[in-house]
């Protein structure tokens, strides 16, 4: 029996290493995805100076060289890719089904990946940073699978957009 005692301590130790070095692991493994994260989008939280010429928002571009932010759609979190290609904001068919966005007509839309199928929509309001619009025209893209929402031109035209040294700055102007 007293042999039986003297191995509980060691189990114990055993025990306590292997926490240890699970909670070591869980520690890397947060710290290396928040770095990936930041990667991916380096405008988590969005950099903006508001003055009397305008709200001014510097970001950063990522890894792939695009640039992404975070926003909201009817005050729900999104995530955003800036495309000066996109006519009109366009979002995923599955984000639009967690956004409950209502469904209007379908059309043809050519795409960079051929010729699709939107439906058209509208947003009540759409933020970046500081900006608020409101009464947006976005479309429903049912080919998209990422989880981004493209955002086009019909928002990007009143900006001020200047791009320099892997950083774009967006400067909407005080009417």
């Amino acid at each position: 029996m007293a042999t039986e005692d003297n191995h509980q301590p060691h189990r114990y130790a055993k025990w306590m290493v292997f926490a240890a070095w699970l909670c070591v692991l869980w520690l890397l493994v947060t710290v290396f995805n928040h770095l990936l994260d930041d990667q991916y989008n380096p405008n988590q939280h969005i950099n903006y100076d508001v003055t009397r010429a305008g709200t001014v928002i510097t970001l950063e571009q990522n890894q792939q060289g695009h640039y992404l932010l975070n926003g909201q759609i009817n005050q729900q979190s999104v995530l955003f890719l800036l495309d000066t290609g996109a006519t009109t904001v366009s979002i995923p068919e599955h984000i639009a089904e967690r956004l409950h966005l209502p469904k209007g007509q379908r059309y043809p839309v050519q795409t960079a990946n051929g010729s699709v199928f939107v439906t058209d929509t509208q947003l009540n309001s759409l933020s970046i940073g500081p900006i608020e619009l409101q009464n947006i025209r976005a479309n429903i893209n049912p080919g998209m699978q990422s989880d981004k929402i493209l955002l086009g031109m019909n928002v990007l035209k009143d900006l001020e957009l200047t791009q320099l040294n892997n950083q774009l700055t967006i400067k909407v102007p005080t009417l």
